[in-house]
């Protein structure tokens, strides 16, 4: 019965198009096109009518991922020939695709019922025309030379990942910061508590002051357990907490009050304020002494008595720089505003913000073409936004990635090592054979960390399985809306792969262990997993970057945004 009514109405359609001289009347055949978004872009449908019956569908979905979307049109183009109808089920795992498929038919046979929409044009800042409040995450990286050098000679550097998440307004005023860094220093840097980074295993050794004396006490050479132990061991400024004092108080209390006095200032006001009230020379905020120079004296004597005494006010507890070799927070900011999203959620909604970084090392993949093996150093950064209920209200999720200069993936930001180390190998051009070698020096160290993008920045050249590492990352993003961290932390240990942390997806291929986990989840489970796994497939916990705990770590730091 219901493939007769379909008939009937398929048989109405046509008689209908045929007035519009579309179709012909009788039993001829007729060839129609029509057109739907999927989910990788215009799904064009083809469709063949003989006598007010479809006797043939094919379909065109370049876009389309072919393992998934691209079966998914094959299987409904064979189903709906059979059928002689739109009205077939739809292709698990593929509810976009086959959504979009039937969209099209239809549009074929009808396109004033089923017109066809062009899409929205994209916004890369992933903001929303019209929204109340926006969610940013700005990183910037930054190289250092000094403070000098240690008791030997052997100089000391550092590189500084700023992170800051950001909620603003419709008029692009701040409402909250959030700010943390990530400082990485040689081994012989005198400072008690700095994270270090002795260099790649197999390059050469680094001088180490263990008791952090000034003194060098030994040379450390890196290996390959060392060099994954270290990175995993990175703190940030917060995480090292009052063990990392300043001038007015701890890192976290200085920073603190910047931020506090940042709220209400839209981003261009923020850095008017920093170019009339900082040093031109240290980027500090100008607190004038005997030792202040006369550049920066006559830099405050031309504020007005209301702004000296604001700015007096602010230095009482804040003085450390804004713009340093130590790390551009000032940029930070801007790069959260220019990445910031339209969010539908309601300040009043929102009784935290939480910053969660984690750091870890990976080797491999592999060796190159000469066996110079292979490294990487990772770190996530995750904002979460979450209510009174620990609920995640938004996630935004990015990642830089740095690699030693011999891997062959194109667009990856590389390190080559510190300055005085061993060369290592480059492959210029990515096809795995290298090139020639790279000598760091003082400046190409400061170029390379300089020029680090994160996974987000390098946009359409960063492919995965299912799309680009922001297409998989938003899809995951918008499914942890609304859990907790612990429904998702369960949801992880459940629907996950133990051996690689990327959501079950189920092949010929598939690990007995995997097959048996899936087999444990519900008929509903496993159709949500299957939705998931249509546009995320990359992992949230491997050697690339351990999302999952970010996110967790965001959670835990969450801080009330009034």
């Amino acid at each position: 019965m219901k493939r007769w009514i379909a008939w009937l109405l398929c048989a109405a359609m046509v008689l209908s198009l045929a007035a519009c001289g579309q179709t012909q009347s009788g039993g001829e055949s007729a060839t129609l096109t029509g057109k739907a978004n999927g989910f990788g872009g215009v799904i064009t449908a083809t469709v063949t009518t003989e006598g007010g019956k479809i006797t043939a569908v094919s379909f065109d979905g370049p876009n389309e991922t072919p393992d998934l979307g691209g079966k998914a049109l094959e299987t409904l183009a064979a189903a709906m020939t059979e059928a002689g109808s739109v009205e077939v089920d739809l292709v698990a795992g593929a509810t976009v695709t086959s959504n979009a498929a039937v969209a099209a038919v239809n549009n074929a046979l009808d396109p004033e019922a089923y017109p066809y929409e062009e899409p929205a044009e994209k916004d890369d800042s992933k903001t929303l025309e019209g929204a109340d409040l926006y969610h940013g995450l700005g990183i910037v990286s930054t190289g250092r030379q000094g403070p000098g050098s240690d008791d030997q000679e052997v100089p000391v550097y550092s590189f500084n990942t700023v992170a800051v998440q950001a909620l603003f307004d419709g008029e692009g005023k701040i409402v909250a910061l959030n700010v943390d860094q990530v400082e990485v220093a040689t081994p012989n840097y005198d400072g008690d508590g700095m994270p270090h980074f002795t260099g790649y295993p197999g390059k050469g050794g680094y001088n180490y002051d263990e008791n952090h004396d000034a003194v060098v006490d030994s040379v450390l050479e890196p290996t390959d357990e060392s060099f994954l132990e270290e990175i995993a061991s990175w703190q940030t400024k917060r995480e090292r907490g009052d063990g990392y004092q300043l001038g007015s108080g701890t890192w976290t209390d200085e920073m603190n009050a910047f931020e506090q006095f940042f709220v209400g200032m839209t981003v261009d006001e923020v850095e008017a304020w920093f170019a009339a009230n900082c040093s031109d020379s240290n980027g500090r905020p100008l607190k004038i002494t005997d030792k202040s120079s006369e550049e920066d004296k006559a830099k405050f004597d031309a504020l007005s008595e209301d702004e000296q005494a604001a700015l007096a006010d602010l230095t009482a507890s804040a003085t450390m720089s804004l713009r340093d070799g130590h790390g551009d927070i000032l940029s930070a900011i801007r790069a959260a505003y220019d990445a910031r999203k339209g969010i539908d959620v309601a300040a009043d909604q929102i009784a935290g913000m939480g910053l969660g970084v984690v750091s870890n090392g990976r080797q491999g993949p592999g060796s190159d073409d000469q066996e110079v093996p292979v490294y990487s150093f990772n770190t996530v950064f995750a904002a979460t936004l979450l209510d009174a209920d620990g609920k995640l209200l938004d996630v935004y999720v990015d990642q830089v990635e740095v690699a030693t200069p011999n891997y062959d993936g194109d667009g990856m930001p590389h390190f080559s090592g510190w300055p005085g180390q061993d060369a290592y190998n480059y492959d210029e051009n990515h096809d795995a054979v290298v090139d020639g070698t790279i000598e760091p020096t003082d400046e190409s160290f400061l170029e390379e960390v300089a020029s680090w993008q994160t996974k987000r920045q390098r946009g359409d050249g960063y492919q995965l399985g299912s799309g680009t590492w922001t297409e998989e990352m938003d899809a995951f993003e918008a499914f942890f809306a609304g859990k907790t961290i612990d429904e998702i932390e369960d949801w992880f240990a459940a629907s996950c792969s133990d051996g690689n942390g990327r959501p079950l997806k189920i092949t010929d291929k598939s690990s007995e262990e995997d097959k048996a986990k899936f087999d444990a989840l519900t008929e509903d489970e496993q159709t949500v997993l299957a939705d998931l796994t249509a546009g995320a497939t990359m992992s949230l916990r491997d050697a690339h970057g351990d999302i999952l705990t970010a996110l967790t770590k965001s959670c835990e730091n969450a801080r009330a945004t009034a």
